[in-house]
C-alpha cells in the first residue's frame, strides 16, 4: 500500500521534523497548514479518559475552523491531569506564535505511551524548520511521522471526476494495536481540494467511519487519543453540494476503507486478515454483537495464528454473543465459501482438509447467518500472534 501514488491536495501543505519527543534522531512532530478558507470535520474518541490534546482540539474547532494541525508521536500526553493541557495548550502556542494565527487556530493531535508528561519546550523549537519545510508533497513523510509501533506508513489517495471536475482525495493515517475505534482509528487525517459546506463535511466523515474505521478491531482497546480528520481546502475547481455529494462520499469512504484495512493488515503481530460477515440478524446491533464477540475471543485469535480450522471456537463465540431466544439449528457458518456449520452443528460435508486450507490463507472470510432478520455488518480483525504479546509486553522499554 505504501507503494501507491500519493496526490498531493491543492491547498493543503505538511512538513515534518524530529523534535525529540521520546526518540531520538527519527521525524515525530508533523503539522499539516488548511489553506485560509477551508472547512474541518473531525470524530474524536469515545473513551472516558480522552487525551488532553483531544479535550483542547474539540475546543478550538468549536471556537473557529483550524489553520493548523499540530501531531506528535511518540507521548499520547494522556492520563496527565491539568499539566497535560497545559502542554498541550504550550505546543499550541509555540505553533500559533511562529505562524501568525490566534491559538485557537490550532488542533492538537498526540499519539504515543500514556501517562508521561508531554515535553512541550521541544516543540517550539522545531517550529521554524517545520513552517520553512511546508509543502503540498509532505503526505509520505508526515505518515512515517506519526508512526509508534506501526511497521508500515498508512496512505491512501485517489483522484476523480465529479461534474465534470478533478477532485482529489489523499489521507494517512496510524495505528496498529489498542484498535477499537468506536468513531476513528488512533489518528487519520484526510483532506480534499474540493470546496464543501461545514455541515456536509461533518455527515460525510461521519458516513464514512462507520463502514471503515468504525468496523475494525485488533485487541479491542479504544485508544484515548482517537481522533479523525477531514479537511475540505476549496482550492480546486469543483463545488461539493446535495446533487453531487453521493459521489463524493464514495471516494471519501473509499480511501478510509483502504486506509482502515491498512491498520488491521498491519495489526501488532498480525499475520492474518480476518473479515468476519455477520446476517440475517434481528437487528443491526445484534449483528455487530456476534461479529465482535467472534473477532474478540482470544481462542478464535489464536486458532487464526495457529491456521487451526477449529470452527468449535467460532460456534461457541456465536453461542455466548448475547441473543435473546436464539434458535441454534438456524445458525450457519462458512470460511470463505465452505460451510462448516448447519443446523446449528458440524455440516455434513465439512472436511477438516477443506479446513486448513482456508485457514492457511492470509486473508479469510468468516460468514455467519443468523437465520433471524435482514440486518447484516461486515468487520475486519486479526489473529493473535506471540509478537503481539511480545510487542506490547516490551512496548515502554
Amino acid at each position: 500500500m505504501s507503494e501507491s501514488p500519493t496526490h498531493p491536495v491543492k491547498g493543503i501543505r505538511l512538513a515534518s521534523a524530529a523534535a525529540g519527543i521520546r526518540y531520538p534522531d527519527r521525524d515525530d512532530l508533523v503539522v499539516i497548514e488548511m489553506a485560509a478558507d477551508s472547512n474541518c470535520a473531525a470524530v474524536f474518541t469515545t473513551n472516558a479518559f480522552c487525551a488532553a490534546p483531544v479535550v483542547l482540539a474539540k475546543q478550538h474547532l468549536a471556537a473557529v475552523m483550524p489553520r493548523y494541525l499540530l501531531i506528535n508521536s511518540g507521548n499520547a500526553n494522556a492520563g496527565t491531569g491539568d499539566a497535560g493541557l497545559q502542554a498541550a495548550r504550550e505546543t499550541c502556542q509555540s505553533l500559533a506564535t511562529a505562524a501568525g494565527c490566534d491559538i485557537n487556530r490550532v488542533l492538537p493531535f498526540s499519539t504515543g505511551v500514556i501517562g508521561e508528561d508531554l515535553p512541550a519546550e521541544r516543540f517550539a523549537a522545531a517550529m521554524p524548520a517545520l513552517l520553512d519545510g511546508l509543502g503540498e508533497e509532505g503526505w509520505r513523510r508526515a505518515a512515517q511521522a506519526i508512526m509508534t509501533t506501526d511497521t508500515v506508513p498508512k496512505l491512501a489517495s485517489r483522484e476523480v471526476d465529479i461534474d465534470g471536475g478533478k477532485v482529489t482525495v489523499t489521507g494517512i493515517c496510524k495505528g496498529s494495536g489498542m484498535i477499537r475505534p468506536d468513531m476513528a482509528t488512533m489518528l487519520a487525517f484526510v483532506a480534499t481540494d474540493a470546496s464543501v459546506p461545514e455541515a456536509l463535511l461533518q455527515a460525510t466523515l461521519q458516513q464514512a467511519v462507520e463502514p471503515s474505521f468504525n468496523s475494525i478491531t485488533v485487541d479491542g482497546d479504544t485508544s484515548t487519543n482517537d481522533a479523525c480528520v477531514l479537511i475540505a481546502s476549496g482550492a480546486g475547481d469543483v463545488v461539493i453540494n446535495r446533487d453531487n455529494s453521493a459521489a463524493f462520499l464514495s471516494v471519501v469512504r473509499e480511501v478510509c476503507m483502504e486506509l482502515a484495512r491498512a491498520i488491521v493488515r498491519d495489526g501488532e503481530g498480525a499475520t492474518k486478515l480476518v473479515e468476519i460477515q455477520v446476517e440475517s440478524a434481528a437487528t443491526l446491533q445484534e449483528a455487530k454483537d456476534v461479529a465482535y464477540t467472534i473477532a474478540h475471543s482470544p481462542l478464535v485469535k489464536t486458532a487464526l495464528f495457529a491456521s487451526d480450522p477449529n470452527w468449535g471456537r467460532i460456534l461457541a463465540a456465536v453461542g455466548r454473543a448475547g441473543i435473546d431466544n436464539f434458535e441454534i439449528d438456524k445458525v450457519r457458518i462458512w470460511l470463505d465459501d465452505l460451510s462448516i456449520v448447519t443446523c446449528g452443528g458440524r455440516d455434513p460435508g465439512y472436511r477438516e482438509e477443506a479446513g486448513q486450507q482456508v485457514m492457511n490463507q492470509s486473508e479469510l472470510t468468516i460468514r455467519v447467518d443468523l437465520g433471524r432478520g435482514a440486518h447484516s455488518t461486515t468487520i475486519l480483525t486479526c489473529d493473535l500472534s506471540y509478537d503481539y504479546v511480545k510487542i506490547n509486553a516490551e512496548y515502554r522499554t
